[in-house]
């Protein structure tokens, strides 16, 4: 049985993505989103040899903002607006898809030609009612800006809001905690306070209260509580967290939204080539998936 601070304990699954195996974590029939948060994909680790490489080709969003976070390897990044950057680890890419963007997802040519290890975390976020129209935006923080600092022996790095006293340079839609954690065996963390929180186990192992995870585990925290996270071997994990959304979201494919019909309105622009181009990207564009099943409400 879960203890009084941990509700869930939620596995990931095991899925390909571009030719890369992933576990997916959100969303789950138990846990359809944790704060703003309403996907969590898991990338690797996994050796690309050379030659050999990830392709996520165009691809569109509408409705939410997306947050890729790497440990090893780069990706390159393009998109409708324009944006062409090479994510490497540490840094923060955050793109915002509000009323429409497409982007794709490569390994750098220099690495596809010696060969790679590719790990870490793309998320997405469904952005507020009243900004799922928005402009479409892309903003890159390099490593350096984001802060870090250690806690009780623990190596915090806030990636989005604010926690252990530091604060994220990300603009952010909403209130949200996102921290990349290090802890040596046997340290121990508060996990800071907010609406909703989520520990995601990256490497190693953790115990709370009696549960015991590892590697590919979420451990979703009762609000009020205070969780202490401890150790047990070297771990890597990500804090997730923040305010409740502002009402359901449906999830279908690509796009978020609180709207059905705005969904079904993307799946029609997407089938009828209407979202813009990426520049710089002449790869095939990942079809509609027509067979996929209606949006699914969180």
């Amino acid at each position: 049985m879960p203890s009084p601070a941990v509700e869930k304990v939620i596995p990931s699954r095991p899925h390909t993505l571009g030719g890369v195996p992933i576990a997916r974590v959100l969303p789950v029939a138990r846990q359809r989103q944790l704060g703003p948060f309403v996907f969590l994909d898991h990338m690797g680790p996994v050796d690309l040899p050379a030659g050999s490489g990830i392709d996520v080709g165009p691809h569109p969003h509408i409705g939410l903002a997306t947050v890729t976070y790497l440990f090893e390897g780069a990706l390159l990044h393009r998109d409708s607006l324009g944006s062409e950057r090479i994510i490497r680890p540490g840094d923060i890419n955050w793109m915002t898809a509000g009323r429409g963007i497409v982007h794709s997802e490569r390994t750098p040519p220099g690495l596809r030609q010696a060969g790679s290890r590719l790990h870490g975390l793309q998320l997405w976020l469904a952005l507020p009612q009243a900004l799922e129209d928005a402009e479409p935006d892309f903003l890159h923080y390099p490593a350096e800006s984001l802060p870090r600092g250690e806690v009780g022996g623990a190596s915090i790095r806030v990636l989005c809001g604010t926690a252990y006293g530091m604060t994220s340079p990300v603009r952010t839609a909403s209130r949200t905690l996102y921290a990349e954690c290090l802890l040596p065996a046997g340290v121990a963390l508060e996990v800071p306070e907010e609406e909703e929180r989520a520990a995601y186990v990256v490497e190693g192992e953790v115990e709370c209260e009696g549960e015991r995870v590892s590697a590919g585990w979420m451990l979703v925290f009762a609000k009020g509580s205070v969780p202490v996270l401890r150790a047990t071997t070297a771990t890597r994990l990500a804090l997730l967290g923040g305010d409740a959304l502002d009402g359901p979201r449906h999830i279908h494919w690509n796009f978020v939204s609180s709207s059905r019909e705005r969904i079904e309105r993307a799946r029609a622009d997407w089938r009828e080539g209407r979202f813009p181009k990426v520049p710089g990207d002449e790869g095939e564009p990942i079809p509609l998936p027509e067979d996929a099943p209606k949006p699914s409400r969180s």
